[in-house]
């Protein structure tokens, strides 16, 4: 992987308009990059999500393991349409100028708006893409364009180094009102049974994670919990190549992974550190979102070296866990015979 095509997949994709429901022009960036790729085919379902699946050297067998999954929408501005429901009364600040906001901004943040339009939706009226000397990288909907642009960016260091695998990167509409797109994926699920849906998002740091120390490994959000095997395998090979991960319960909001796991599959989550999510900046002021380039690119090395080291899933033992705590039991064999006199017959030998 190189820092190089990091930076041009972010710009690509950061710099196309989106809202909900207004996904084309990220859609056809991500289109556009894959198209390079000649190991990866990309299909849309009807409802417009994007499925796009690498295959080479028969690794899968034609079922895809793992599935890595962002949306391609940020909250917007989107023209009314006849027949939708408009917001209530007391949240009247969500209306300007023929357009609806959609997606979750306080109140507060609404005193002036300054949009630029884009046709039918319109986006606050900031910078597209900006990579700072300090390390960052600042623009108008990190959330969750740079989950694209990370999974986008694995698929192609996939194709330049032959890997020998099978996996997926999904692409899906309308997130930010409730995972639209998701629930319309699940219905109509395209993947194996047993595929794991790995969500790859942008999310307020909470607890003891920090910005730029690593992705974090998301146990869970603020809806339920995922996977014990899935989220142990991103972890363990975190460790085992040597790249930074943060292990972090983020229950400052959901993801995709709670949609999906209510369907059934099975799901972990993994996210980049995000500032002033949705938007929202100090003085409920509207401002760029940012992100360090620093943790996107291990994010893209992590989800690479996953489909590379458990091209066949995550071991379901979890992780040698049952090994450890049974090596633990026999390591303590003598004090269990020395004190059998006072619980009966010892357990069986380990």
């Amino acid at each position: 992987m190189q820092q190089a095509d990091v930076l041009h997949v972010l710009k690509s994709i950061l710099s196309r308009p989106t809202a909900p429901f207004h996904e084309y022009a990220v859609r056809d960036a991500i289109r556009e990059l894959l198209s390079e790729c000649s190991h990866v085919t990309v299909t849309e379902d009807a409802f417009g999500n994007l499925v796009a699946r690498y295959a080479r050297g028969g690794a899968g067998n034609g079922r895809a393991t793992w599935a890595f999954g962002s949306h391609m929408d940020h909250p917007g501005w989107v023209r009314s349409v006849e027949g939708a429901s408009e917001p209530p009364a007391a949240e009247t600040h969500r209306r300007h100028g023929g357009f609806t906001f959609l997606g979750g901004v306080p109140a507060e943040y609404f005193a002036s708006p300054v949009l630029r339009v884009f046709g039918d939706f319109a986006m606050w009226d900031l910078v597209d893409f900006e990579a700072r000397d300090d390390g960052t990288i600042h623009s108008r909907a990190c959330d969750d364009l740079v989950g694209c642009a990370a999974i986008v960016t694995m698929l192609r260091a996939l194709e330049r180094s032959g890997t020998e695998a099978e996996c997926c990167g999904i692409f899906t509409r309308a997130e930010e009102v409730g995972f639209v797109g998701a629930v319309e994926l699940a219905r109509r699920w395209p993947l194996s049974e047993g595929t794991i849906f790995v969500s790859v998002e942008t999310s307020v740091a909470v607890g003891s994670a920090v910005p730029g120390w690593g992705p974090m490994c998301r146990v869970g959000d603020r809806l339920s919990i995922f996977d014990h095997a899935a989220t142990s395998a991103l972890l363990s090979v975190a460790a085992r190549r040597g790249l930074p991960v943060q292990r972090a319960l983020l229950d400052r909001g959901s993801c995709e992974a709670s949609a999906l796991q209510a369907y059934g599959i099975r799901t972990a989550g993994i996210s980049v550190a995000l500032g002033n999510y949705h938007n929202c900046g100090p003085d409920f002021r509207i401002a760029e979102e940012s992100v360090h380039l620093a943790d996107v690119e291990a994010l893209v090395a992590l989800l690479a070296a996953v489909v590379e080291d458990l091209p066949n899933g995550p071991d379901d033992s979890g992780s040698g866990l049952r090994e450890r705590f049974e090596a633990r039991v026999a390591r303590h064999s003598p004090y269990i015979a020395a004190t059998t006199k006072h619980f009966g017959d010892p357990p069986s030998p380990v």
